[in-house]
């Protein structure tokens, strides 16, 4: 049985280092800010919100067949921008942060291309102009920020001692 203090990460833990890490191997590229935070506030979602979840939305995806199932083949709710933005960074966390272990088994560049397409739905249908404007960057540069979150995953995969348990 195990036996110490139980680890507990909070929503702006995790948002600080996932924020932080992004940063990082997005250092020289110039990224902007606002669609740095936006990603590092996505992982940090995503990584404190179980796959079913009831309570959060969106829940994280359980995989990509499930976003297929979800999203492509039921299409009632694509006229909802809160949906399409869901799917969307459903589709860039798996297809970027969990490349390496999709790749193998589903054609990860045409779920990217539905990503981005769910983005720029979402960027159509919304209401509020600086979500808009988000949205339409997220599609837009949904490529970029799919290949700077598949770098910040392979780096936490080699760097597996980022937590220190004290004594």
């Amino acid at each position: 049985m195990f036996q110490g203090d139980w680890l507990a990460v909070t929503s702006d833990q995790a948002l600080r280092f996932f924020f932080e890490r992004l940063q990082d191997v997005s250092d020289a590229t110039g990224a902007p800010q606002n669609e740095l935070l936006y990603n590092a506030s996505m992982l940090a979602h995503f990584a404190t919100t179980s796959t079913t979840s009831s309570e959060t939305f969106p829940p994280s995806p359980s995989g990509l067949r499930a976003i297929f199932d979800v999203f492509v083949l039921d299409q009632s709710n694509h006229a909802d921008p809160d949906i399409m933005e869901a799917a969307g960074s459903q589709c860039l966390l798996l297809t970027g942060f969990f490349c390496d272990q999709l790749t193998d088994r589903h054609n990860v560049r045409w779920y990217a291309q539905l990503g981005a397409g769910f983005y720029g739905q979402a960027s159509r249908l919304g209401e509020d102009a600086a979500r808009r404007r988000m949205m339409h960057a997220m599609a837009g540069h949904f490529e970029f920020w799919r290949h700077q979150q598949h770098r910040l995953a392979r780096e936490l995969r080699d760097a597996p001692r980022l937590i220190v348990r004290a004594h």
